[in-house]
């Protein structure tokens, strides 16, 4: 039924359930929008809302720029340092390939245009998150129910001069979460430590009195969200992706970061890895790799890093088997 919009009948089937339910009866909803899931498809009611505005583009678009790239939106200048001298080759060759900004998926798009349709196409999320927390607050369950809004992965829009996921650098690694409780988070609290998903089962069971199993992952952030501060909880996150054969722009990528920086060891080729001052340079741009005075703290965290593969048993490549029918020749096309 072309009539229907997706994100509009999800959130309806999530209110209808919820209305089915008795009053006093405890309940968990999980409200999952592929709405901004690329490609970006605009409610009617929203299309062109956008059309024509001005897109600001980020500070790291140019770094990986030549003279012949395409120039987006109003130019950001940066104000820390930019080294290009230091950016992976593999970052700045994708600029112009199916996941960069100068021939994004296959040309198919312009940026410009791409941003404003993703921007368009929250708004029926928004519309969608509105009504749910409507909902809570008509029927008087706004003070005893927590809402946690999050995505399931980053999304870069011209960052280092390209688009969609993968990657490690911040805007693909990082993911929005947002909670909202109005009996027990404060208003405009903002949590720095660095939560993962892994950590929202921990807290939903021990919101509802669950002891969490010993072999889940995570750790609750309850007491976070009520102000309270954690006794011990993680300095570091790791990250690891793994090469795909549809998506081979992008090489087996391992990293950690910590408050301050971030290690990143491009695996597979023959390139060069990356260290970064987060607190700096928020936008990676500034590669210290070859720096004297941070290699100590470049092999410290390297070493983090293996060892934590090895203990994860991270250290063998995955492979998936190929079912479909391929052909071996890929200049005739792989499906």
């Amino acid at each position: 039924d072309k009539t229907v919009y997706t994100t509009d009948k999800l959130t309806d089937y999530a209110l209808d359930w919820m209305k089915s339910l008795k009053k006093d009866q405890p309940f968990f909803t999980y409200l999952s929008h592929k709405g901004v899931h690329a490609m970006f498809e605009p409610a009617a009611r929203h299309k062109d809302k956008y059309a024509g505005k001005d897109i600001v583009s980020p500070p790291s678009m140019y770094i990986t720029a030549t003279d012949s790239s395409k120039r987006y939106g109003t130019i950001t200048e940066p104000k820390t340092t930019v080294n290009k001298a230091d950016m992976p080759a593999w970052v700045a060759k994708q600029r112009y390939s199916w996941h960069g900004v100068d021939y994004m998926y296959h040309g198919e798009f312009q940026f410009d245009n791409f941003y404003r349709r993703y921007c368009e196409t929250l708004l029926a999320v928004d519309e969608s998150i509105g009504k749910v927390t409507r909902w809570l607050e008509e029927n008087g369950l706004a003070e005893n129910t927590l809402v946690i809004y999050m995505g399931d992965n980053g999304f870069s829009f011209g960052e280092h001069g390209l688009i969609d996921k993968r990657h490690a650098y911040e805007e693909s690694m990082r993911v929005p979460l947002l909670a909202w409780s109005p009996s027990l988070i404060a208003k405009g609290v903002v949590i720095n430590q660095m939560i993962l998903n892994l950590d929202i089962a921990p807290t939903i069971l021990e919101l509802a009195g669950i002891a969490r199993p010993a072999d889940m992952q995570g750790q609750s952030f309850l007491g976070l969200l009520k102000g309270q501060a954690p006794s011990k909880w993680r300095d570091k996150v790791y990250y690891e992706y793994y090469w795909e054969f549809s998506f081979p722009q992008t090489p087996t990528i391992f990293s950690v970061r910590s408050d301050r920086y971030k290690y990143i060891f491009n695996q597979g080729v023959w390139d060069a890895n990356e260290l970064y001052d987060l607190q700096a340079d928020p936008y990676e741009m500034n590669n210290l790799i070859r720096k004297p005075d941070l290699q100590q703290v470049a092999a410290d965290l390297k070493k983090d890093l293996w060892d934590w593969l090895e203990k994860t048993g991270g250290l063998q490549i995955p492979l998936k088997k190929i079912y479909e029918k391929r052909n071996d020749h890929i200049y005739q096309g792989y499906y």
